[in-house]
């Protein structure tokens, strides 16, 4: 069955081929170029989607294995490719400046102010949501592929069936052999629609569900890093024991001068 059915299609397809329209032509080629970036995005987001998993996991178990939010910056180690090591990278570069150019002296140990976490959560934001956009860039050729396929090739179909008709009406003849070339080119058509929107389809299913699980996980990432950021290095003390604070240090450098 499978030996007789395979030299059939590609029979028909050359034949429809062969017998469509102009119009038929272009509607393939749109249909094809469309399929040509439609796999594009697919393989390249299914290897960047793939990368990104495996690489987020290992950042995610060394990130564990600390209790210091800035202990992977210190030690150097990277994990290319992971859009939570991303987000840290940046957050951990805006804290280790905070740290050295607005650092707040407690205890010997140094710490940001309040205002300085703010920044550091601003910058956090702003990478989740780069990362975000990274995971959605191309996708919008996929939920076009799904969408405007079948349209496409129905266009294409329509059209090749009223030119058919039309070239009926002018030999005044309704014969099966002379409708049957222009059917057949005009349904070659939505057929290539469908090729183009089916894989397609399947393929944007699944990683909008797996960009969805990853950006949660992102969310999850910055709310729990900057929660340990503010537990680890900021300031949190009252008013009252800063100010406290500062003048004890302005009384030892007034004695000191002494």
């Amino acid at each position: 069955m499978i030996t007789t059915l395979h030299p059939l299609l590609a029979n028909a397809a050359v034949f429809a081929i062969k017998n469509a329209t102009p119009e038929g032509k272009i509607t393939v080629l749109v249909l094809l170029l469309l399929s040509l970036f439609s796999w594009t995005i697919i393989i390249t987001k299914f290897r960047q989607l793939s990368i990104a998993r495996r690489a987020t996991k290992k950042f995610f178990a060394a990130y564990e294995a600390t209790r210091d939010p800035m202990a992977i910056q210190k030690s150097g180690t990277e994990f290319d490719g992971s859009p939570a090591y991303a987000i840290y990278e940046r957050s951990a570069e805006e804290l280790d400046y905070q740290l050295k150019k607005n650092p707040v002296a407690r205890e010997g140990e140094r710490r940001i102010s309040t205002a300085s976490f703010e920044a550091v959560k601003v910058v956090l934001e702003e990478a989740a949501s780069a990362q975000a956009m990274s995971l959605e860039k191309g996708m919008i050729v996929l939920s076009t592929a799904v969408a405007g396929g079948p349209f496409i090739g129905l266009l294409g179909t329509v059209w090749g069936v009223m030119s058919t008709f039309a070239g009926i009406a002018e030999k005044n003849s309704a014969s099966l052999t002379a409708m049957a070339p222009g059917v057949a080119a005009a349904l070659v058509a939505t057929v290539t629609g469908l090729l183009v929107a089916i894989p397609a389809m399947f393929a944007y299913n699944f990683m909008v569900t797996t960009v969805r699980h990853i950006t949660q996980e992102l969310d999850g990432f910055a709310m729990r890093y900057a929660n340990q950021v503010e537990h680890t290095y900021v300031d949190d003390r009252d008013l009252e024991d800063k100010i406290a604070d500062a003048l004890k240090r302005n009384e030892s450098a007034s004695v000191n001068q002494f």
